[in-house]
């Protein structure tokens, strides 16, 4: 396996830029995009995820965006898996690869390497959770994970019940944290070589404000028809996950009003890209960029610099 190979990673939280920076940098470095969002994979869930567009993608290969149908589960295992050979084959052609994304746990699995054991799923258990969480309520069920392993409880949002049942079930399966889990996995080095490059705003509130400008963008690009669409369809519970789709659940089925369910999109959001800042400051190797008031060009030339002042880039160019 060859070790050090170049990659680049541009993290922050959704709506900070980082598709289009990450374009702008791979046309420039000659590198491809290697998307790392969770729902991004599935086909036809453009808007609610904020595919970019042809243009935007500024003719650089992007990848791992719309491949699977969104009746199929997907893990984070096996995003790493098919990630790690499209780095592979990018390197083979002298290229370099650019992580763009906001999965922090896709991310982060990914570039450190971890392995995950394969353990057999248990149903029954996955049944006997959901049904726990529809009599008692979420936060009974987080309140679970919290006894059994804190720190994975702390990471994950009492609404996000798909993740607290894994969560509990790998628990459960193996008797060990995730964090124990983690440590384990890694029976080797990283193969890569990896510049962080992260986006934020000084003034938090800005940022709120970009994003629900983005969801009113999203609303009159279609968003509503197309959460119908696929709330009417048979799809993965994890596509039924995404922001954009779950939120609107009410006013599909008549229960409350557009501009309701608006606004809870706005909300959780928010508290997304809260999460997700919380996730990547733990990395102390990311390099931050303070892109409020910035144009598009200075953020890019930002990098740019930053990039071509680092080791990397001697690894880059031999």
């Amino acid at each position: 396996m060859q070790r050090n190979i170049p990659v680049i990673a541009v993290v922050g939280p959704t709506a900070s830029g980082k598709t289009a920076l990450a374009a702008r940098l791979a046309l420039y470095f000659g590198g491809e995009v290697i998307s790392a969002d969770s729902i991004q994979i599935y086909d036809g869930m453009d808007i609610a995820t904020a595919k970019p567009a042809l243009d935007e993608m500024l003719g650089v290969p992007h990848y791992m965006i719309g491949f699977l149908p969104p009746q199929c589960e997907y893990s984070v295992a096996e995003y790493t898996m098919l990630a790690a050979k499209i780095i592979r084959h990018i390197n083979r052609r002298n290229k370099v690869s650019i992580i763009a994304g906001g999965t922090g746990l896709y991310i982060d699995s990914l570039l450190n390497n971890i392995k995950f054991s394969e353990v057999s799923p248990d149903f029954k258990l996955r049944s006997k959770l959901r049904n726990t969480a529809q009599e008692k309520g979420n936060g009974y069920l987080h309140h679970i994970l919290q006894q059994c392993d804190r720190d994975a409880a702390e990471k994950i949002s009492e609404n996000d019940v798909l993740r607290i049942i894994r969560a509990i079930e790998a628990y459960k399966l193996s008797g060990k944290t995730a964090a124990q889990r983690e440590i384990e996995s890694k029976a080797s080095p990283a193969e890569y070589s990896t510049f962080y490059i992260g986006l934020d705003f000084h003034d938090r509130q800005r940022l709120y404000d970009r994003i629900n400008t983005r969801v009113d963008a999203m609303v009159k690009a279609g968003l509503v028809d197309e959460a119908k669409f696929f709330l009417s369809s048979s799809i993965s519970k994890t596509a039924m996950n995404a922001i954009g789709y779950k939120e609107l659940m009410p006013f599909v089925a008549g229960e409350s009003k557009l501009d309701e369910c608006i606004e809870k999109i706005k909300m959780d959001t928010r508290r997304y890209a809260k999460r997700q800042l919380t996730w990547f400051r733990r990395n102390k190797s990311v390099n931050w960029i303070d892109v409020q008031d910035k144009s598009a060009a200075e953020i890019f030339d930002e990098a740019k610099k930053l990039i071509e002042s680092s080791s990397l880039f001697k690894l880059m160019h031999p």
